[in-house]
């Protein structure tokens, strides 16, 4: 267990660089697949006839306890990704887009897009059992503490393709008014997951002498699902990108409108849009697939030593060793499950303040509680982008509130079809962020 879980903190700060992907480019102006992306509708303002998109990625960490200036520090990651008494939660996340075709057609606008997704997650989860867990180790100067822990702490890794067919009319066009909708259908292919969800914790750990720790007077539910490449080794970070897109097995759907105050025949003073975004599911099966639900309880004057769960590779491993203690018992099992898309609702608008300035305001809301083991996680955002739009070049500075990592500052530019941004990269200047993150990418239009 201390390997998965310093795997997990290491892969924050270390693989990739909290979860508003594209942030700034995505509501740019010159309206292309990536936009189409955030709300389908917008494929009726595609800037050119033609796009193609080559490639893009954005990968990105954000957590609620550590910033870039503690990791300038002596102190080791794990100390810190558990200090303190509030929960630990920790996202990364990263999205590439393959090849993708859009077209404009009259009214009407088409789409043909790729999509791969990694994603890795503590969440919730108590930093006197983490400590314990990673480092042999309570917060607490007595030699034990009682945890009360009615949320469910999980630990979560989760990969996928996508295949998306989108399409847009424009519904009303009068006095220079123009409303949109669209839709997205999207085929999913899940790669690989792994979960250890422990939900309603009630137990005391206490320590000896010796600097073990044991279990006592415990009561939890426990579940424990993988499937894929993660199922045997949680510490290889190539089983990570090895194993993004599997065998079709899900569906899922976009739904936006959007509405746009004309200015000119190239331009507009105001646009408003609206999306509902993954809604659907997907599901992992095959030879080495499982989740299973336990009960783990503890009486009286039994005790449980901790040090079993040290060095343990994967979740294979937690599962036999949580079995071999004889304090768990078996409510349930699966050999397949469905896996929730992390949906949710985004709303913006882009107003324009003077000829080549524009002011974008972007909100982010889940739709689902990131507490479900079959929950793919995902948070809410509030970000203003102001914006100077000059053609073939755009700047943009996205200030963002994110539900884990807090305020972030950042900087991203369009040459072209090229753009390269950042969502933290001047908060990350004051060494006080805990938020780290880029995107790239191209994409060519034409007619």
């Amino acid at each position: 267990m201390k390997r998965l879980l310093l795997t997990f903190c290491s892969l924050a700060f270390i693989s990739v660089s909290a979860q508003d992907h594209f942030s700034g480019i995505s509501t740019s102006k010159r309206v292309g697949i990536l936009n189409v992306g955030m709300n389908p509708s917008e494929l009726s303002n595609l800037k050119s006839k033609f796009e193609v998109q080559i490639f893009a990625v954005s990968a990105n960490v954000s957590n609620d306890k550590i910033s870039l200036k503690d990791l300038n520090s002596d102190a080791n990651i794990e100390d810190l990704i558990f200090k303190g008494n509030k929960p630990v939660n920790l996202n990364i996340d990263t999205e590439i887009l393959g090849p993708g075709f859009a077209m404009k057609l009259s009214k009407w606008g088409f789409a043909v897009t790729t999509k791969g997704y990694i994603k890795a997650n503590i969440i919730d989860v108590d930093t006197n059992l983490g400590s314990a867990l990673a480092n042999s180790t309570i917060n607490s100067s007595t030699s034990g503490v009682t945890i009360l822990n009615t949320s469910n702490q999980r630990i979560n890794s989760t990969s996928w393709g996508e295949l998306g067919f989108s399409a847009s009319r424009i519904i009303f066009n009068k006095n220079k008014n123009v409303i949109s909708g669209g839709v997205t259908l999207k085929l999913l292919f899940p790669g690989s997951f792994a979960n250890v969800g422990i939900g309603n914790f009630n137990g005391t750990i206490t320590g000896n002498s010796s600097g073990d720790l044991y279990l006592t007077n415990a009561n939890t539910s426990m579940n424990i699902a993988y499937s894929g490449a993660l199922a045997n080794d949680f510490n290889d970070s190539s089983d990570y990108t090895r194993s993004v897109f599997g065998d079709l097995n899900g569906l899922a759907t976009d739904i936006g409108i959007n509405y746009i105050l004309k200015d000119n025949d190239k331009s507009y003073k105001l646009k408003i849009g609206a999306a509902i975004k993954n809604l659907g599911s997907m599901t992992y099966k095959g030879d080495d697939n499982v989740s299973k639900n336990f009960n783990l309880e503890i009486k009286n004057s039994e005790t449980l030593n901790l040090d079993v769960f040290e060095n343990l590779n994967g979740i294979k491993d937690i599962e036999t060793t949580l079995l071999n203690t004889g304090f768990v018992t078996l409510e349930d099992s699966k050999k397949e499950f469905k896996v929730k898309l992390p949906a949710v609702f985004n709303l913006y608008a882009d107003l324009k303040i003077i000829s080549k300035l524009n002011l974008t305001v972007f909100m982010q809301q889940k739709m689902n509680s990131n507490e479900g083991n079959n929950q793919i996680t995902s948070q809410n955002i509030f970000s203003v982008t102001p914006r100077i739009s000059l053609g073939y070049f755009e700047a943009y500075i996205p200030v963002a509130i994110n539900e884990i990592s807090g305020t972030t500052g950042g900087f991203g530019f369009r040459l072209g079809g090229f753009f390269l941004g950042s969502n933290s990269v001047l908060t990350a200047l004051t060494s006080d962020t805990k938020q780290a993150d880029f995107y790239t990418g191209f994409r060519w239009g034409f007619l």
